[in-house]
């Protein structure tokens, strides 16, 4: 890539944030913005891990995953264009993944694999992430696993656990939350066994 595409390439990463973040309001904002260096760092790291350069290519990514809140994006990760990852706080990009052009992430997202004991029964080549299509949407806390594919446009809600292919142009609800009436205050000890049996301890 050369020199005028990189600056061509980074000047879209800062209007794409200055566009989809109401927070901010100029391209000298966008600088801070806490997901933007794990995205230029990537494009980086891609280079040298194509180029068979893996230790320093994790090396760079590690570096990116400290100073951008923990966006922990693999190196051998495909991203297109006008990526955005909004807040950026705990989204991670699993090595296989393939993400298209003008693809919104929020925070907390997760393009994963479904684990070492299925994957490693697939041939070695093969794709273990998911690939999500140009302006798809990935709400806050989801969580996307296997080689599955969200096509373009494609909006998965918030919270969505998603195993399976999302059309192009579709979207995916999770449940959402009941409201009940209050009833009295729990006690400190009532509160401890609630938070216990949820089943995260």
């Amino acid at each position: 890539m050369n020199v005028g595409a990189v600056v061509a390439a980074a000047l879209a990463d800062l209007d794409v944030i200055v566009e989809r973040d109401p927070s901010v309001d100029s391209r000298v904002d966008a600088l801070l913005h806490p997901a933007l260096p794990a995205l230029w760092t990537h494009r980086i790291a891609h280079g040298f891990y194509v180029g068979r350069r893996r230790r320093i290519a994790k090396a760079l990514s590690n570096c990116a995953r400290l100073v951008s809140g923990g966006v922990e994006i693999h190196p051998g990760a495909t991203l297109g264009r006008r990526v955005f990852i909004d807040h950026g706080a705990a989204v991670v990009i699993g090595e296989t993944a393939e993400i298209g052009d003008d693809v919104t992430l929020f925070h907390q997202v997760t393009l994963g694999a479904v684990g070492w004991w299925r994957d490693d029964t697939r041939p070695p080549d093969a794709r273990r992430h998911p690939v999500v299509g140009s302006g798809a949407v990935i709400g806050a806390g989801a969580t996307v696993l296997g080689p599955v594919v969200i096509g373009d446009n494609a909006l998965v809600g918030a919270t969505s656990l998603v195993l399976t292919d999302v059309p192009a142009g579709c979207r995916t609800t999770p449940p959402v939350a009941t409201i009940s009436a209050a009833g009295p205050r729990p006690r400190t000890t009532d509160t401890l066994q609630l938070v216990a049996s949820t089943g995260c301890w």
